[in-house]
């Protein structure tokens, strides 16, 4: 990144995150205390299909709105927050989800909250905002319960952004002794918010039930978008909740020169509002659930050691999620594909490779191809997190976009980079008395695999069990291990792959 656009990075940060912080360390509550409370949030029920935009707005303490939106207090209710705004309108993702949850729940009531002139400031202003529109929300949702019977616990708030903050505030500011049902924070705000108490951001105790998606939380350069520590009783951080696929900050350039400072905004939003997409995803496609798994760390999930679903391990991502309160907040992790479907097929693999080479270490660029009675998935690349020194079982996680059923049949290969074909033919060349020592090899009996999905679990044997030695540019094929097999199982179902 050049000097230019470092600067254009501390220029928009500090102009729209870090301006006036020094106001913004006085008490919220403060702040609230020192004006009347008037209510200037919008309740606008959404009563389009698909993508219509057609919304009826109802006004706190009249009822005559009510029943002129046709708003059916036996409905569930979900309420939709949008977060901060550079340009004051509401962007398309709203009515994409309003319409999802008209489709998936039909008998609903959905309100898309909007409180765009008070988000459409400097971004610490619009902090300080959010607790008045979540007292707003609160005000609606108290007098919805009293005069009409509406119980809290029917209510779920979906906030983006800033709007899952208000979320937090709505839930802390509600009267009674019903919590709201459940809130959803995707990708909640970090700048302003992280590392505060729970009681100034969303916590798990604003509502009976509390998830949150983190898509954009790695800071690069000052800019951090989403906040990264729990705030929820499950969290879930897709792809490590840093950057997602599809999305690339290689594309800053181009946006800053057709946009200027706003370009960077259309950089971030792509991960920041993935979170919404995986949420509207959850609804629109249920034969594709996406499941995630607790782990301590991303480089521990990374291993694949974390796929289980014993005692609650695991959990659907988005609107079908288990709702399984927890003492502390879960991290829960996955990996997900660049497009809608998201959703992904998870596998541990365990191999112990025994380095047969007088290097002391090895770096192979290794692949690995399964066949399943679904389908196939060829040619994905093991991403090894340490070099291959010993004589150790490794593990690490392997991803698949398509479903490819039971597995049974792999290949492992092993990539021949083109830095070793240039230095084998130097060795073939000049040394050739020194091909057998110098030419690595592994030695692989046995490859172990986890599927997460289905929790099975197969262990897998060389087809060939008298030479299981594998060099660079060699592939191996592996069958599930059966006990006590014979010579003449292995030359039937040798004829079999090669048919």
């Amino acid at each position: 990144m050049n000097n230019w656009a470092k600067v254009s990075l501390l220029l928009f940060t500090c102009a729209t995150l870090n301006a006036q912080n020094a106001s913004t360390q006085e008490k919220d509550e403060t702040f609230v205390e020192r004006r009347p409370h008037v209510a200037t949030t919008k309740f606008c029920l959404f009563k389009g299909h698909l993508f219509d935009k057609e919304t009826c707005c109802i006004t706190l303490h009249k009822a005559v709105t009510l029943k002129t939106c046709s708003f059916n207090s036996s409905h569930p209710l979900v309420m939709i927050i949008h977060g901060w705004t550079v340009d004051g309108m509401h962007e398309n993702w709203i009515w994409k989800m309003a319409a999802a949850l008209n489709v998936k729940l039909k008998d609903v009531n959905v309100i898309v909250v909007d409180w765009l002139s008070r988000a459409h400031q400097h971004y610490p202003i619009a902090v300080k905002n959010t607790r008045l529109v979540g007292r707003d929300i609160a005000d609606l949702l108290d007098w919805l319960e009293e005069f009409f019977g509406v119980p809290k616990e029917k209510v779920h708030l979906i906030g983006y952004s800033l709007g899952a903050h208000v979320s937090g505030f709505a839930g802390s500011y509600v009267t009674g002794s019903k919590k709201i049902g459940r809130i959803t924070g995707l990708d909640p705000a970090g700048p302003l918010f992280e590392g505060m108490s729970p009681t100034d951001r969303l916590s798990p105790d604003d509502a009976s039930f509390v998830d949150a998606l983190h898509t954009f939380t790695q800071e690069h350069m000052g800019l951090s978008i989403g906040i990264n520590q729990p705030v929820a009783h499950y969290d879930f951080y897709p792809n490590g909740g840093t950057f997602q696929p599809g999305c690339h900050l290689k594309h800053m350039y181009n946006h800053i020169a057709q946009y200027g400072f706003l370009g960077i905004t259309e950089t971030v939003k792509c991960a920041h509002e993935r979170s919404v997409h995986l949420f509207i995803d959850s609804l629109l496609n249920e034969d594709k659930q996406i499941v995630a798994y607790w782990c301590n760390d991303l480089s521990t999930f990374n291993k694949g050691v974390c796929l289980s679903c014993r005692k609650n391990r695991c959990n659907t991502l988005g609107y079908n999620i288990k709702k399984v309160r927890t003492q502390t907040s879960k991290k829960m992790y996955l990996k997900t594909r660049a497009n809608m479907p998201y959703k992904v097929y998870h596998y541990q693999f365990k191999i112990r490779f025994i380095n047969q080479t007088e290097h002391n270490k090895l770096e192979p660029f290794l692949k690995v191809s399964l066949f399943g009675t679904q389908g196939d998935a060829e040619d994905l690349p093991i991403k090894l997190l340490e070099s291959i020194s010993t004589n150790k079982t490794y593990s690490f996680l392997i991803h698949t976009d398509v479903n490819i059923g039971d597995l049974v049949m792999l290949k492992f290969k092993w990539e021949n980079s083109v830095a070793w074909a240039n230095l084998w033919k130097t060795v073939q060349t000049y040394f050739p008395w020194r091909q057998n020592n110098l030419n690595p090899e592994l030695i692989v009996r046995k490859i172990r695999v986890k599927a997460g999905e289905t929790q099975h679990k197969v262990n897998f044997c060389s087809l060939n069990t008298i030479k299981m030695h594998i060099q660079p540019a060699q592939e191996k094929t592996f069958v599930r291990c059966i006990g006590g097999r014979s010579r003449r199982h292995h030359r039937r179902l040798k004829h079999k792959i090669s048919t």
